[in-house]
């Protein structure tokens, strides 16, 4: 055995490309075997000179006129040189001298794709998968997957791939395609019917543990996919996408200690990304440790400083402290990055209202109207705004508005009537409060909540005691 086989390789090639170039300029009577013509060919296309490898794959078959092998590459070739109508031809012609090739299927579909022919080659393939059983049947049922996700006939890439799983229940292909294809066509319930009989015969299969998990998640049976990936990881302690769900999971029970352990793993495992900073943000935020939600979500920010939301979110830690001068900071970056976003205006508006800069507060809190207008929060903040500044008489027009805007919501209504009583208008204020009673009784709490102080009127207490009677009977 030589002792460089690299370099044998490397001659033998020169001297079959030499041979080869002599035949072609008739310079001397040379003999080249059928597999020297494919070592030439495939030569030719490692370099991606596709032409010259047509040159080849056209003569050597003019030389082996009934080599099926041949044929099928040239019809290769010319699939990559974009002659489908060519290579249509040159297959049937393959097809007559070896049928059973499953190259034939396989180029041919490429070939009909390629014309915009997907019905056919999906008819071929159809037909094909009978033919043929082990490893080519396999191949083919994934060839035919991909013909159905060309022309969007996704149930059926489900059944293609669960074929496979039930002739090989351990193709890893296969088992990585069915999870994403289990959850877009919502089949869950076959996949836990399927991986559950997988895990059976396969009980060491931390992928089929995975799709098992994922597809109870599909289902919201979190503490059974908890349980799927736990013994996932238990096979493979390093699967960090089984630790990842099982931190949604966690988070859809909220169960944040769990989420966070597990989100842990999955840093220790994977590269850092900015979801799963937010994500551990969010586990903090929510166990109301906001210091440390900041800190993963200025962690998140810093992989990702134009997601405006993360922004969002440090300033939502910052008002649970009533860090009013952070959070405007925060709002602001939000702000500048995503100009129109009535959340972030929405948030600044009561930020500046905490701080008592009115007008600043009116000013956020009426582009959030004017973006959502049928919206009762922004209604009712902007409201708060006007009143709290003083403003009755724009507070009185908006409130009337606000009415309108959102399709007569009885809340407006007692906002006119405390206005109306505010400034002294009493007789109109009784008259509108009395309108909120009927539309609406349990709003009179968020009434009284305006001004508390306005039980003292006796007319007042008396209106809403006699709705208070008529609800109860």
């Amino acid at each position: 055995m030589s002792k460089n086989p690299y370099r044998q390789d490397r001659e033998e090639i020169r001297e079959l490309l030499a041979q080869y170039d002599n035949l072609k300029n008739g310079r001397a009577h040379s003999f080249i075997e059928e597999d020297g013509f494919e070592r030439i060919i495939e030569y030719y296309e490692f370099k991606e000179d596709y032409k010259t490898a047509l040159e080849a794959a056209i003569y050597a078959s003019d030389q082996y006129t009934y080599s099926s092998a041949l044929l099928l590459k040239k019809a290769g070739l010319l699939l990559a040189l974009r002659r489908y109508s060519d290579a249509l031809e040159v297959i049937e012609h393959a097809a007559v001298l070896d049928s059973g090739d499953i190259s034939l299927y396989i180029l041919k579909t490429d070939a009909l794709l390629a014309l915009d022919r997907q019905e056919e080659a999906a008819q071929l393939l159809e037909e094909a998968i009978h033919k043929y059983d082990g490893e080519e049947r396999i191949d083919l049922l994934f060839e035919l997957a991909d013909v159905y996700d060309d022309y969007e006939e996704f149930e059926k890439i489900f059944d293609c791939l669960r074929m496979i799983l039930e002739q090989e229940p351990t193709n890893e292909e296969a088992l990585n395609k069915i999870c994403f294809w289990t959850d877009f066509t919502g089949r869950n319930e076959e996949s836990i019917t399927l991986h559950k009989w997988i895990i059976e015969e396969h009980p060491f299969s931390e992928l089929a543990w995975f799709n098992l998990g994922a597809a109870y998640q599909g289902l919201k049976l979190y503490e059974k996919s908890i349980d799927a990936y736990q013994y996932a990881v238990a096979i493979d302690e390093k699967f960090d996408f089984a630790y990842r769900n099982m931190a949604d999971a966690f988070l859809r029970l909220r169960k944040y200690k769990e989420a966070i352990e597990a989100l842990e793993r999955v840093l220790v495992l994977a590269r850092p990304e900015a979801v799963l900073y937010e994500a551990m943000g969010h586990c903090f935020d929510r166990q109301a440790n906001y210091a440390q939600a900041r800190f993963y979500y200025k962690k998140a920010s810093h992989l990702e400083p134009e997601d405006s939301h993360l922004y969002y979110r440090l300033a939502c830690t910052y008002m649970n402290e009533a860090g009013w001068k952070n959070a405007i900071k925060c709002l602001e970056t939000a702000i500048r990055l995503d100009k129109l976003h009535p959340e972030y205006h929405l948030a600044l508006g009561r930020c500046y209202m905490e701080t008592h800069q009115i007008d600043e507060a009116i000013t956020y809190l009426a582009n959030v109207v004017r973006v959502r207008p049928k919206n009762i929060n922004g209604w009712v903040e902007l409201l708060n705004a006007f009143m709290l500044g003083g403003f009755y008489d724009e507070a009185l027009e908006y409130a009337a508005f606000a009415y309108e805007q959102t399709d007569r919501k009885p809340i407006f209504l007692y906002y006119i009537s405390m206005i109306l009583f505010i400034t002294g208008k009493n007789k109109e204020a009784l008259l509108q409060l009395e309108n909120g009673l009927i539309a609406n009784p349990k709003h009179v709490k968020k009434f009284i909540e305006l001004n508390p102080a306005i039980l003292q009127m006796q007319p007042v207490v008396e209106l809403i005691a006699r709705y208070r009677k008529k609800k109860s009977h």
